[in-house]
């Protein structure tokens, strides 16, 4: 009896050192649960975790939008005419107004100069992929209220809105089109530049678009500028402000700078090389 006593007056005392009993640390024993399958699967592991025969087991991927056979997705439901020629759409990535004044509060546009693509993108935040069909960038509305910079900016796509809060601070905006070799230019230019390789000339906008930018409402860079200064007009009678006079602005030359039809950059011409070696400008002979 003693014995008995005493083996279990340390079995309490064990207990009361031990944690508590919970299922956080209850586990069966060591080496006590052993599994007789190895690999994967219902199969015991005889698949390997490849499958069940053809060619599942043998990694022979197949083509998007196959379906074993089946009637595939694209066939089994009717044409809609709004997908047509869905892939050759034009893309215009947004940029909003209030992303605009983050890049003009942080000295990383300079509004003393005119400002378009190869302006937006040498930022370095933002960035054009032509080669996903993206044809410039688009300026919306977003932090309309709180833009107050003064800035000439040439853009692919802006509505109403838009414009009218560039041009109530006294600001000039333009829409132009960009064929996709001058965008890929215009995304690097310092890359263009190193080939040493004369300026091309830029391409005209297809026909679905010249509607778009020959219309003065849209500011289109081929619109006809006795136009466009009735719209300005007409647009801050509809907004109520009072449009300022560009003509005594004293950044006069900045805000009236705008680009030929086939011109890149603002300042050099189409034909002429730029040697960023040598730091020179060559020019072609006049004929």
């Amino acid at each position: 009896m003693a014995n008995l006593r005493e083996s279990s007056d340390k079995a309490l005392k064990l207990l009361r050192t031990l944690p508590r009993v919970q299922i956080g640390n209850l586990r069966p024993n060591p080496n006590s649960k052993q599994n007789d399958k190895r690999g994967r699967a219902q199969h015991g592991g005889d698949k390997h975790g490849a499958g069940n025969k053809g060619s599942g087991q043998r990694q022979n991927f197949m083509r998007l939008g196959y379906e074993t056979g089946n009637q595939p997705f694209y066939l089994r439901f009717p044409y809609e005419p709004y997908y047509k020629g869905h892939h050759l759409r034009r893309q215009y990535p947004p940029l909003s107004l209030l992303q605009l004044q983050v890049l003009i509060d942080t000295n990383r546009i300079d509004i003393s100069q005119p400002i378009d693509i190869a302006t937006i993108c040498n930022s370095g935040l933002l960035t054009l992929k032509p080669a996903e069909l993206e044809y410039g960038f688009q300026l919306t509305d977003h932090g309309l209220d709180n833009f107050k910079a003064k800035i000439n900016i040439e853009v692919q796509h802006a509505s109403e809105a838009v414009i009218a809060a560039v041009e109530r601070n006294g600001g000039v905006i333009r829409t132009a089109y960009y064929d996709p070799r001058c965008l890929h230019i215009l995304a690097n230019p310092k890359k263009f530049f190193q080939k040493g390789v004369p300026i091309p000339k830029r391409m005209l906008p297809p026909q679905d678009a010249v509607a778009y930018y020959t219309d003065a409402k849209n500011r289109g860079y081929l619109a006809n500028p006795e136009e466009i200064s009735k719209e300005r007009l007409v647009l801050a009678q509809k907004y109520g402000y009072e449009l300022p006079r560009i003509e005594e602005d004293p950044q006069y030359e900045m805000l009236t700078a705008a680009k030929d039809g086939r011109q890149l950059f603002y300042g050099l011409e189409p034909g002429w090389l730029i040697n960023l070696v040598d730091k020179v400008i060559v020019k072609p002979k006049e004929t």
